[in-house]
């Protein structure tokens, strides 16, 4: 099995190029592909495949010509992942799958079609809207903190931090606890602070994250996106720009006055290779 390593922002992944859906690509070897230790490693897969060429994106043939067939690391299968998108897109553009375009570059998921915009070494995609809908709690331990719940595609819980917790105080190593009945399906939550002023951002926050299925990851786009929703409305701006730092590095996200979500940061290949025990 050939395979390209990428990353967003830390939030990495390893690509599968399948572009005639020739590959059945089970959970134990997507699980094998991202282990640490014994496989490659990543945070999930990437397939590469024609969406007229896979069931799950069929449908979108006619809107996309690529779908993006993501796996968390262990197996499962989840609806989106914006960093995942702008590396999937990084991986079409130098493999000479898809060609850079100002219009953007449309890519189906299983949220549905995200359109993607090479700007150098920045790739900035216009996602789902994020659709903020309930309250919530985490918990860490001992400690409990109040969140938002977000839809982006996927399931995020939002969370800011109290009485001068920091971000590195929080241990992230298990899942943290949440309500099943509001995510039946799982949650990726997302830890908040606020951070100095920026002159390019009206907003500024640091995150970590705890995404369903892969675990405390660098960088997640989705939660940076649900975190840059309830940042905006929390500080009643109904559009903005919020920089958001992870431990994997900064992503920004942008609601414009054409009601455009967009996330954007950078999205690297790093290696090339085969893969022997598929």
């Amino acid at each position: 099995m050939r395979f390209t390593k990428g990353h967003g922002a830390g939030n990495d992944f390893v690509i599968v190029e399948d572009v005639d859906g020739a590959l059945d690509l089970t959970p134990a070897q997507v699980v094998a592909l991202c282990h640490r230790r014994f496989g490659i490693g990543g945070d999930g897969v990437l397939r590469v495949v024609r969406s007229a060429k896979d069931p799950a994106g069929a449908e979108l043939a006619g809107e996309a010509e690529w779908f993006m067939d993501y796996r968390n690391s262990d197996g499962s299968i989840a609806e989106m992942c914006g960093n995942g998108v702008r590396v999937f897109t990084r991986y079409l553009v130098s493999h000479g799958l898809a060609t850079p375009s100002p219009a953007g570059i449309p890519i189906a998921t299983r949220a549905g079609v995200m359109l993607a915009i090479v700007e150098g070494d920045q790739i900035r995609v216009r996602m789902k809207s994020p659709r903020v809908y309930a309250a919530g709690t985490a918990t860490t331990g001992p400690l409990t903190f109040p969140g938002v719940a977000v839809d982006c595609g996927n399931p995020h819980l939002v969370c800011g931090l109290h009485d001068g917790l920091s971000l590195d105080s929080l241990d992230l190593t298990t899942e943290p606890g949440f309500d099943r009945s509001l995510f039946p399906a799982g949650v990726n939550v997302e830890f908040v602070v606020t951070a100095a002023p920026l002159a390019e951002a009206d907003l500024h926050v640091g995150m970590r994250v705890h995404e369903r299925g892969s675990g405390e990851t660098l960088a997640c786009g989705t939660g940076a996106l649900a975190v840059g929703a309830v940042a905006l409305r929390d500080a009643g701006l109904a559009m903005g720009v919020v920089a958001i730092d992870l431990p994997g590095g900064r992503l920004t996200v942008t609601h414009d006055a054409e009601d455009g979500w967009w996330l954007s940061g950078p999205a690297v290949l790093v290696a090339t290779g085969e893969y022997l025990d598929a």
